[in-house]
């Protein structure tokens, strides 16, 4: 077992590991978290448990329209997801997570370790200190894996990206107990708990 010791990651490594192919930065997102606009009431518009949205029941074909779409959600305080514009301001049903994590890529960088998920939408988000990474278990026991992604928004993560996050797991002691735990940025993430032999 390993005892976890603190890394220190380095913030421009970060930035560095979140550049696309071509060496670009991810675009600026609006700031959705500064609008403040009247609420507008509901739209027929959800996102299914599985990352797949809809309108008035009908799936969302379109992925540069889902992508605009995830750049203007915001998730308030009441627990609830809103589209939001600098005018308006509407509701929509989200039944989990509102994004999905659907690639993981590990990267070696001075020593240290930095996993790096893509989501279905094309957000590009480094596992460290503010984008914790945690699971939850549903009722029959199966996990549920999730990352925060950006302010109060995060993904589900697949269940083939979950196996890969599996087989890089050590097994380490967190807060006094042994756990399946994997490493980015400095920070360890419990994925599942040891079982006492």
């Amino acid at each position: 077992m390993t005892q976890h010791s603190q890394i220190k990651a380095d913030p421009m490594a970060i930035m560095r590991l979140l550049k696309d192919e071509q060496g670009n930065m991810p675009k600026g997102l609006p700031p959705v978290h500064k609008w403040n606009p009247d609420f507008c009431g509901d739209i027929p518009m959800q996102i299914k448990a599985n990352g797949q949205w809809f309108y008035m029941g009908t799936p969302i074909g379109r992925p540069a329209l889902v992508k605009l779409f995830s750049s203007i959600l915001r998730h308030d305080d009441d627990g609830c997801f809103y589209l939001i514009t600098p005018v308006e301001k509407v509701r929509i049903v989200v039944d989990d997570a509102p994004l999905i994590a659907t690639l993981v890529d590990k990267i070696e960088e001075d020593g240290v370790s930095y996993l790096r998920f893509t989501t279905l939408t094309e957000d590009v988000v480094i596992a460290d200190a503010k984008h914790a990474l945690w699971v939850k278990y549903d009722e029959q026991g199966e996990p549920r894996p999730y990352i925060r992604v950006r302010d109060n928004l995060d993904a589900l993560i697949a269940r083939n990206v979950f196996y890969q996050l599996v087989e890089w797991a050590e097994v380490v002691e967190l807060e006094g107990q042994s756990c399946y735990a994997v490493q980015s940025a400095g920070q360890w993430f419990k994925i599942a708990a040891c079982e006492l032999q």
